[in-house]
């Protein structure tokens, strides 16, 4: 069991091609789409599109991932009832009952629904002949989802409409749709890596040059320190300590000016993206500030433990 989403590559299609997949072999149920940008006050941009309309009969939502929904759904063929995503709701500062105005027409929130995709949770549903209606589309669908029997295999669903429409359609598998994102978490995590490593080696430096710093402005101290005493491991704990406070401190002021600034930026790009603060990611970025507090700290360390006393107390 599966689906699949059918598009002209921009254009739009006949509503008609719906009904006329459900022919092919392997097809279980097809539900034309119109999505349409719509600019709505107080909405900020939640997408590569803005604020999305989606007009889908609200019989076929499941196809979209809409199984259940805050709330009521919208009646076919209403010219004032929607459905919003929790993403837009939160945004916009709307609750079921609520109105929403929408290309010079009012529209009353029957539900609110979550699907765990971003830009679809940004944006409303309602039903396909109004959104037809009110953007001058009548007979017109951007998108055909489709879902496969439970015994049939969607790659093969996909590719024989695509040979059937050779030149309307185009396929987009929710495998290729899971890759795609995949690869994009990928390539994030390995920019991430490679952000984190670099912070490592540029905060190392820095603390090696500040340690050394203090050690140079401190040899009579550490001579006087060693001359009553002091061993030369408890010198090296001393500096090493010292260094991974300053780098530990400076993480959690670090962390607050992030966290403070992010949820500061946030109204900006809009709800859609949500800041995610785990123990996780705390406990690694005091992982990495305790790391490079070991490796800033290390040489300065051992060149302070390493100071003969009598050089040191004679050192102006």
């Amino acid at each position: 069991m599966g689906s699949s989403g059918f598009g002209s590559g921009g254009g739009t299609l006949n509503e008609s091609l719906a009904s006329d997949l459900l022919n092919i072999s392997g097809v279980a149920n097809t539900a034309g789409i119109l999505s349409v940008d719509a600019n709505v006050t107080g909405a900020s941009s939640t997408g590569p599109g803005g604020f999305s309309v989606f007009g889908i009969d609200s019989d076929k939502l499941s196809l979209e991932g809409i199984d259940s929904v805050n709330g009521t759904i919208y009646t076919n063929g209403s010219s004032n009832q929607l459905i919003l995503g929790q993403s837009a709701a939160k945004d916009l500062n709307k609750t079921v009952g609520s109105t929403i105005n929408i290309f010079g027409s009012n529209f009353t929130v029957t539900g609110i629904y979550q699907t765990g995709n971003f830009m679809t949770d940004g944006g409303a549903f309602m039903s396909l002949n109004t959104l037809q209606n009110l953007t001058s589309n009548d007979g017109k669908v951007s998108d055909i989802a489709v879902k496969a029997a439970d015994n049939a295999n969607v790659t093969t669903v996909s590719q024989s409409i695509q040979n059937a429409y050779p030149n309307q359609l185009t396929a987009t598998t929710a495998a290729d749709q899971a890759n795609r994102i995949n690869q994009s978490l990928g390539f994030i995590n390995t920019a991430s890596t490679a952000i984190s490593l670099l912070a490592i080696v540029i905060g190392g430096i820095g603390i090696i040059n500040v340690m050394i710093m203090s050690v140079f402005e401190r040899t009579r101290e550490i001579g006087v320190l060693k001359a009553v005493g002091w061993r030369s491991s408890r010198i090296l704990s001393m500096i090493l300590g010292e260094s991974i406070i300053l780098t530990l401190t400076a993480a959690v002021v670090g962390i607050v000016v992030g966290v403070t600034g992010v949820y500061a930026l946030l109204p900006l790009i809009g709800s859609g993206f949500q800041p995610v603060l785990t123990v996780g990611i705390l406990l690694r970025a005091l992982g990495i500030a305790f790391l490079v507090g070991v490796i800033g700290g290390l040489y300065p360390a051992y060149r302070a433990s390493r100071l003969p006393p009598t050089e040191a107390l004679r050192y102006e």
